[in-house]
């Protein structure tokens, strides 16, 4: 057990210092609305990390395999992102006038002092992992390598896996507690900057999901040239 969870060590922390959506959301969730809300939105990220878990678990991997490069549903997933992104970046424009406005008129009205949803958080840090083709992909590949590693026991990839996501989210309230020191230190004018570059970030990843989408020989031929290199 104890060796399991040592070899489950490296992935755990590849999976937390993964640069992605999620994690430059995570980031701003933490500094703009704080620790909870924080918390909130990446359970919903390890939630949706479980369900691909099981579904590569339970899924034969031929089928996976296939899916994981459907060219469909990375543009599926890229223009949910887009659509996101680009909707955040206009709606935060108009927030900020209006906050602009009611502090103009003395009103005590700053952008993070708004109502947080929790549920809503959970959902949306779901909804942003699950989206993303790619993380399927990245736990289809560790299930293949791993799990002949563990003898295909059930138990030993169950804390296995487990391990990984514990590591995870461990490291990720680490990345939250630095963040959220930032909050009391930044105007709103910060957060409405901090906030329209994430919807950018969010924007560019998806265009990238999209271009993968439409040209799936690119990057097959890419991996190919990489191998060849290696």
């Amino acid at each position: 057990m104890i060796a399991d969870v040592l070899l489950a060590l490296p992935m755990g922390l590849l999976l937390a210092f993964t640069i992605g959506p999620v994690f430059f959301v995570l980031i701003e969730t933490a500094i703009t609305k704080g620790f909870r809300a924080a918390i909130a939105f990446n359970s919903g990220v390890v939630l949706a990390d479980v369900v691909f878990i099981l579904i590569v678990y339970f899924t034969t991997s031929s089928l996976l395999n296939e899916l994981k490069d459907e060219p469909a549903l990375f543009v599926f997933g890229g223009l949910i992102m887009v659509g996101y992104g680009l909707i955040s970046f206009i709606k935060l424009k108009k927030d900020f006038r209006l906050t602009m406005a009611q502090k103009e008129r003395g009103e005590d009205a700053a952008l993070y002092m708004k109502r947080v949803n929790y549920i809503a958080l959970a959902i949306k840090g779901f909804l942003l992992n699950f989206i993303n083709i790619g993380v399927l992909g990245f736990w289809l590949g560790v299930i293949i390598v791993f799990a002949p590693k563990l003898d295909m026991n059930p138990h030993r990839i169950t804390v296995f896996f487990g391990s990984i996501i514990l590591v995870y989210f461990a490291i990720d309230l680490i990345k939250i507690l630095i963040a959220k020191r930032l909050k009391n230190k930044l105007t709103a004018y910060h957060i409405y900057k901090i906030k329209r570059t994430i919807s950018i970030i969010l924007l560019v990843f998806g265009v990238f999901l999209i271009v993968q989408g439409f040209f799936p020989n690119a990057k097959k031929g890419l991996q190919q040239e990489l191998h060849i290199t290696e």
